[in-house]
């Protein structure tokens, strides 16, 4: 059982110049609420973006591809994912984001600043690790189990909720089930004009190598891409420190 507000003694209101008027931990509650329901671990859930450092990104390597450094590509993927926040507080049919880039580059965690910015302003989304998703959709075909969800409502919830954030949409070794699964969410998305968020360590020009045409296609129509890139995966900086 969790503990009784010390405010309100769980009665959800406080008085204030004799007036009643919703206590904080109301407000708390339903963040921790809408969190749980996005299924954000909770690790994650304290990103912000204020917590992102530049300074893990190089001021003197340069992106073979843009041309630019690293630091000054981080700098621009961190203010696209605050305009993102932004637009879609303007307009939930927004254009979407695609962060590639090494493992420990910093995408998990930008995608994690972005709902959890969405969040505690009490907007609906999904968090989904691809290949826990998978995982998820494959247990559903196991014959030996009850099961409390079935294929289709996890590819609804995927395809319908208002902002979809696909984490870790990586170099795996996708089969055409794989594919086919991803392409559903995918297309879905894009037909209905629903936002997603993807990270990926997938370079942008080898997308269609791991997804095929149709769904790198339609992920470049949806959402704007960025790369973040560093020497040494962020993880293992700060466990030097």
């Amino acid at each position: 059982m969790s503990a009784q507000c010390n405010l309100c003694a769980g009665r959800g209101l406080v008085i204030r110049d004799n007036v009643a008027e919703p206590c904080p931990c109301v407000k708390q509650r339903a963040v921790r609420n809408r969190i749980k329901v996005s299924q954000i671990p909770p690790e994650l859930s304290k990103y912000k973006f204020t917590d992102f450092a530049i300074s893990y990104y190089s001021n003197s390597k340069i992106d073979s591809v843009k041309k630019t450094v690293y630091r000054e590509s981080a700098s621009t993927t961190l203010q696209a994912a605050k305009n993102f926040v932004q637009r879609y507080l303007e307009d939930p049919h927004t254009t979407g984001l695609l962060l590639t880039g090494p493992v420990g580059s910093g995408k998990t965690f930008l995608a994690c600043c972005i709902a959890n910015n969405l969040l505690a302003r009490n907007k609906a989304l999904l968090f989904a690790v691809v290949p826990d998703l998978l995982d998820q959709i494959k247990a559903t075909y196991d014959t030996n189990k009850s099961k409390a969800v079935t294929e289709s409502q996890l590819l609804d919830t995927a395809r319908e909720v208002p902002l979809l954030i696909l984490d870790d949409l990586g170099a795996h070794n996708y089969t055409d089930w794989t594919r086919n699964k991803i392409f559903s969410i995918i297309n879905y998305r894009l037909n209905y004009l629903l936002p997603t968020v993807i990270t990926s360590n997938i370079n942008l020009e080898d997308l269609e190598e791991h997804l095929g045409e149709r769904t790198t296609s339609r992920i470049l129509q949806m959402c704007r891409p960025y790369r973040l890139l560093v020497d040494v995966d962020i993880r293992m900086q700060k466990a030097r420190q």
